[in-house]
């Protein structure tokens, strides 16, 4: 018997206990910014939101590649070139649009919708990466749908009312840019946090040139500043910064990208109880049951075989 073994043995689960610590980190942070995205946008316009927030995970990615990526700065010229058009799709049109979707639609909806990103990723992994497309693809799609039209009409499908359908269609609109964003960013080589450092770099110089033309107002009127700053401050560390290094950490140690991969769907239901906690907003039963069908279709159609080229950086809010 190999005496080595049981040492292997030990740091293998040492490693992927670490990856279920940083994993349940990234998830309990991502389930409170449904919360902090309707508290700032009581102060903020989507685009002063956008800008703040965006500023500070990029400050925040420049100091964590800085102690633990040193070399990341170099070619920087080259690099956000590179990255123009991942930095495209998020976090400027990405967070436009969700946050446009948040500042019209209750929490539990526009989560609820945003969540059909996985679904959507299929459908371009199919067209983009020439996946092949599946009966059980196609059930899952309209599962998923069936579950945005129960959350969208509250339940009432038959008469086909939405109380926003701007709102519904941006939220929707954003899981699509998001599966674009993970098509574009799987094809990009570089380390992880080093193109997400560079995405969000080139993203808000981006949104900072899009609210100067548009002089766009960054606070609402009435709005309080250091309430402003502080939730601002928590949706860029903890949905945009942070966040993102702790699930690519989890999925780096993972010795099962899957199991941590399908953790994520334990998110929205999180969310759903600060969202009633502390909103104060009266979960609709349609608004559960659409959500169960999302994630029910989401979760098995990423035990698929398109998952083998995308589950790795898959990651949702």
């Amino acid at each position: 018997m190999d005496p080595s073994a049981p040492v292997f043995c030990t740091r293998m689960k040492d490693k992927q206990t670490r990856s279920y610590i940083f994993a349940a980190l990234a998830i309990l942070a991502w389930s409170t910014v449904s919360t902090a995205f309707k508290l700032s946008l009581v102060h903020f316009t989507p685009i002063g939101l956008l800008l703040f927030s965006s500023f500070i995970a990029t400050l925040f990615l420049v100091i964590y590649n800085a102690i633990t990526t040193p070399t990341a700065f170099r070619k920087m010229l080259a690099n956000c070139l590179k990255s123009l058009p991942a930095g495209l799709l998020n976090p400027f049109l990405y967070y436009v649009l969700l946050f446009t979707a948040y500042s019209r639609l209750r929490a539990q909806e526009a989560q609820a919708l945003n969540y059909t990103w996985a679904i959507m990723l299929s459908l371009f992994s199919v067209i983009l990466l020439k996946e092949k497309f599946r009966f059980k693809d196609l059930l899952m799609l309209l599962l998923s749908f069936l579950g945005v039209m129960i959350i969208s009409t509250k339940g009432q499908i038959q008469k086909l009312h939405f109380d926003d359908t701007l709102g519904t269609a941006l939220a929707l609109g954003s899981s699509v840019i998001w599966a674009l964003y993970w098509i574009v960013s799987l094809k990009d080589k570089r380390e992880s946090t080093v193109k997400l450092l560079y995405n969000f770099m080139v993203g808000f110089i981006l949104i900072l040139l899009y609210a100067t033309l548009r002089r766009s107002p960054i606070l609402l009127p009435g709005a309080i500043v250091h309430r402003a700053l502080l939730t601002g401050l928590w949706v860029g560390v903890f949905e945009m910064g942070l966040t993102f290094v702790l699930w690519l950490k989890a999925l780096e140690l993972t010795e099962n990208t899957a199991k941590i991969s399908n953790l994520v769907f334990i998110t929205p239901f999180l969310s759903l109880v600060l969202i009633r906690s502390i909103l104060a907003e009266a979960i609709h039963p349609a608004t559960i049951v659409g959500l169960c069908l999302i994630v029910a279709s989401n979760l098995i159609q990423k035990s698929g075989s398109f998952t083998k080229k995308t589950r790795r950086t898959s990651k949702t809010k």
